[in-house]
């Protein structure tokens, strides 16, 4: 690592020390393999890394992505199918399949998964708003883990949030969280592409969202996800907006046992760099 990178392993690995509420995204592209279909392997990692940071004493709470390929690895023959009857019934018969994989993996470690499944409307109304969240804290005092997903079955344009990351960004605010990951298939924000752009810079903490616009380039979404560089920097918007620093990282299969041990790098949004960095300094 360079000394840029080490500050910037040590930033993310003290916040996460610090933070006992957290909210983890995993997007499509991080839940799929190469095939496109889901990756197990990836889940059980996630999962015995989630039960070593429970045991720690933190709670966590993970929105989930992947009811779409999951529904496709499971009804192959309906991946040309554009109608949107079709792609909400792929979810319909997808979440019940990847909730199964979630349930199956964390059960290897111990631990009950309980399942949110919320559109926008969710968090426009308050008495729904206040039953989500006794909801969420009666699951993790007991120390089930809430998968949360957006009903996309039901969902259409105008209760639709439209993306996760927007999504861990409400639950984070709704729950009160200390922090917000979001686990891509890019390990943080670039200056531009890095799949396309050899000289493309890591931005490692982010204080000023406006003048980050104006410096990088933002593409387009990507082939699983319905999310792209422009969502994220709307969840950390809005999740900084309420004083919860937003990690984006990549999702490997350690990442987050590594980013808790400053192992790995991502891009840091929050309010407070000036104090943290300090902190990380001395130490």
């Amino acid at each position: 690592m360079s000394e840029t990178e080490a500050v910037n392993g040590k930033a993310i690995a003290e916040i996460i020390n610090r933070s006992r509420k957290i909210v983890i995204k995993i997007g499509s592209n991080t839940l799929a393999d190469a095939t496109g279909l889901p990756n197990d392997g990836f889940m059980e990692n996630f999962a015995r890394q989630a039960k070593a940071l429970i045991d720690g004493g933190k709670q966590l709470v993970v929105v989930s992505s992947g009811a779409q390929i999951s529904g496709l690895a499971t009804i192959k023959e309906w991946a040309r199918k554009r109608d949107v009857h079709y792609r909400q019934a792929l979810c319909a018969i997808g979440q019940v399949e990847l909730m199964d994989r979630w349930r199956s993996a964390f059960n290897k470690y111990g631990l009950h998964i309980g399942q949110l499944l919320l559109t926008k409307d969710d968090f426009t109304n308050d008495h729904r708003t206040l039953n989500i969240r006794n909801t969420l804290f009666t699951l993790v005092d007991e120390g089930v883990v809430p998968i949360i997903n957006e009903n996309d079955s039901v969902s259409f344009d105008e209760i639709r949030i439209g993306d996760n990351d927007n999504l861990s960004a409400l639950t984070a605010v709704l729950w009160s969280a200390d922090l917000l990951i979001l686990f891509s298939d890019i390990d943080g924000v670039y200056t531009d592409n890095p799949k396309t752009n050899k000289d493309a810079k890591l931005v490692a903490t982010v204080t000023d969202i406006a003048s980050l616009r104006k410096s990088i380039t933002i593409g387009a979404t990507n082939s699983f996800g319905t999310g792209g560089i422009e969502t994220k920097l709307e969840a950390a918007e809005l999740s900084t907006s309420y004083g919860i620093p937003l990690l984006l990282a990549k999702g490997t299969d350690s990442a987050l046992e590594n980013l808790a041990a400053g192992k790995e790098c991502g891009t840091l949004f929050f309010a407070d760099e000036e104090k943290l960095l300090q902190d990380i300094r001395r130490s």
